[in-house]
């Protein structure tokens, strides 16, 4: 089998093969001995069946096998030879061939480009971070307390403000006659709620138990009921109660309707979860500030094949994004070509991000465990509360879901190393900073970064890289 590099241009490259017409029967005449030997044909033994029928029973089908051998065993020859590794599936034509005579094809593929890895001891991060203020915390458990608000009911002559809750009944009807739907007995209403039809709720501030209103409104244009839009209606509401808010008592015995001792260990679970969040902010921050570092100190020419794939991939969520109406404001005015040259700039910085992360991946022998599945199933279950063992079957029944998880996992696995070897000095910085979206920040210069306020694909692309494993 003779391999030929007929081409290389830059990442592109390409091979002539030619495999010789005796060589291809050899192979074919060998697999078809195989199969004889189990082949199970009427009137004869295993292993007794004539070549003359093996072959015309099965010689298409062994032909076709040994190509796809010889295509296979080309690709492999070409790729050690030369020291290269495709960025994708190689692409294969075949040139020449007939029974009998020698087959030719070639196969074309880009290479992954050799990634030379900086000093990555040398790198200088900054990492923000927030003290949890007291304050904070109280603030969080005031939030709790107005969640847990009870009512009791107010003296008959009380007049109903926004925030009471008043229990009435009322029938609906619409050109005066009542529709479906719209009558209830005993329902509790929170004036200011916003639950009801806009108006309805406003004209019943300053009712009292017992007293009845015609309340008039008019139903939305885009309501949910085409025989109720855009129509006029009227309520015959009747006032059973009034109920007054009244704002719970933060003390030790409201901590143990939450399930805690009392107020302390509240306020120090509250104070953990604050610190949580915290950190996984700072963590997005850091890692930016990381990626951005990368991208500014790492300049190779990367495989278009492989940029393609992500521009398409980013495109097609910025067009479903149009499509449902969430376009970036940003984008507004901006032509679709140059729309996709700024889209483009950001796949091919994820490309070659992703690349270098792979790089330090592979030269520091980090590979992912059953282990690190396993914590990545069971956090993807703790999103669903009350769903964890459906989420589990899910991944057990799904081998491509479940191969899904394994590039995030590598690429955090990779950031933390990296982490670990730079330099990385803490800032204490408002709280206000820490909270702010890290992909908000304006792009620096050399980087693909995501402007101020952007969304959607744009951001997601421009700050996370599609390390592989």
């Amino acid at each position: 089998m003779q391999v030929i590099r007929t081409n290389s241009d830059g990442l592109k490259h390409e091979f002539k093969v030619v495999v010789p017409a005796a060589l291809l029967a050899e192979k074919v005449s060998s697999r078809l001995e195989e199969v004889g030997r189990n082949a199970r044909i009427p009137g004869f033994r295993p292993g007794k069946v004539p070549m003359g029928i093996l072959r015309k029973k099965y010689g298409q089908s062994v032909l076709g096998e040994v190509m796809e051998g010889a295509v296979s065993d080309a690709t492999g020859q070409a790729l050690s030879e030369h020291n290269l590794r495709p960025a994708l599936q190689p692409k294969v034509e075949i040139v020449a061939f007939s029974e009998g005579a020698d087959l030719e094809f070639t196969v074309a593929f880009e290479a992954l480009p050799e990634v030379v890895v900086g000093d990555l001891g040398a790198l200088k991060l900054e990492k923000p971070v927030t003290e949890v203020a007291e304050a904070e915390v109280d603030k969080m458990v005031e939030t709790i307390a107005e969640r847990r608000v009870k009512t009791e009911a107010a003296p008959k002559k009380y007049a109903a403000k926004t925030g009471d809750v008043v229990v009435i009944d009322f029938v609906g009807k619409v050109d005066g006659t009542a529709f479906d739907g719209g009558t209830a007995e005993k329902y509790s209403l929170k004036l200011g709620s916003g639950s009801f039809i806009p108006g309805f709720e406003d004209q019943l501030v300053g009712a009292k138990a017992g007293d009845e209103r015609l309340v008039k409104v008019t139903f939305p244009a885009e309501y949910g009921s085409s025989d109720l839009a855009g129509k006029d209606a009227e309520f015959e509401v009747k006032v059973q109660e009034v109920q007054k808010p009244v704002p719970a008592k933060i003390d030790d015995e409201f901590a143990k309707e939450m399930g805690f001792d009392d107020l302390v260990g509240l306020k120090d679970a509250i104070r953990q979860q604050i610190t949580s969040e915290y950190a996984g902010l700072s963590r997005s921050h850091l890692k930016r500030r990381l990626l951005d570092l990368l991208a500014d100190s790492h300049h190779f020419a990367v495989p278009e094949g492989m940029v393609e794939v992500e521009f398409s991939a980013i495109w097609r969520q910025w067009e479903a994004d149009k499509a449902a109406d969430r376009t970036d404001p940003a984008d507004e005015g901006k032509s679709e070509d140059e729309l996709k040259a700024e889209y483009r700039a950001i796949a091919e910085r994820r490309v070659r991000l992703g690349l270098v992360l792979s790089e330090v991946g592979r030269q520091n022998k980090l590979s992912i465990t059953q282990d690190d599945i396993n914590r990545a199933v069971m956090n993807e279950a703790r999103r669903f509360p009350g769903q964890e063992h459906m989420v589990f079957q899910y991944y057990q029944k799904n081998a491509e879901a479940l191969d899904s998880l394994r590039a995030p996992i590598f690429e955090e696995k990779v950031i933390d190393f990296i982490v670990e070897m730079a330099q990385v000095s803490e800032k204490t910085v408002p709280v206000e900073e820490l909270q702010a979206d890290p992909d908000a920040r304006p792009a620096q210069a050399g980087t693909a970064g995501a402007k101020p306020k952007k969304k959607a694909a744009k951001k997601k692309a421009a700050a996370e890289p599609d390390a592989q494993d």
